[in-house]
């Protein structure tokens, strides 16, 4: 079997990957309201995971022959996160990240099926670890509303 559909699903988990950083990076920055420290600090341990994620992925695309992609220009084009809005309120930022947190699942759900059906446990159990942390992303944000 060949690695090609499983380092394309990587690229798409790392441009959402990416994506989702930067906008719960923007959100800790501009959260605003009575649940600020809480919400401050929540976002700050959920991207500060993203970015050690971030790396993983490039380099398990690395490790299967192909250069990971590194600009926004790519980035945009696979994926399925939109950009955030720093004025939004908590409650919105909230709402966004969960949709958000859907999206990556699916994502990775895409690449670990690829990943099993090309036998590759490697990336299959990263995407596996990914899906635990993002469940359990939602989970807080879900009771967070």
């Amino acid at each position: 079997m060949t690695n090609k559909p499983v380092i394309e699903g990587l690229k798409n988990v790392l441009a959402d990957n990416y994506a989702l950083y930067l906008k719960t990076q923007n959100y800790h920055w501009n959260v605003e309201g009575p649940n600020f420290k809480g919400l401050h600090l929540l976002f700050e341990e959920q991207y500060a995971d993203l970015a050690g994620a971030i790396d993983t992925v490039a380099e398990l695309i690395r490790g299967l022959g192909e250069k990971a992609p590194g600009t926004f220009d790519t980035y945009i084009k696979r994926t399925s996160i939109k950009s955030g809005n720093e004025n939004a309120s908590a409650q919105q930022m909230i709402q966004d990240l969960l949709e958000s947190q859907t999206l990556i699942q699916k994502t990775l759900q895409q690449c670990l099926e690829m990943a099993q059906k090309a036998g590759d446990e490697v990336v299959a159990g990263f995407m596996i670890e990914r899906l635990t942390f993002h469940r359990k992303a939602s989970w807080i944000l879900k009771s967070s509303l």
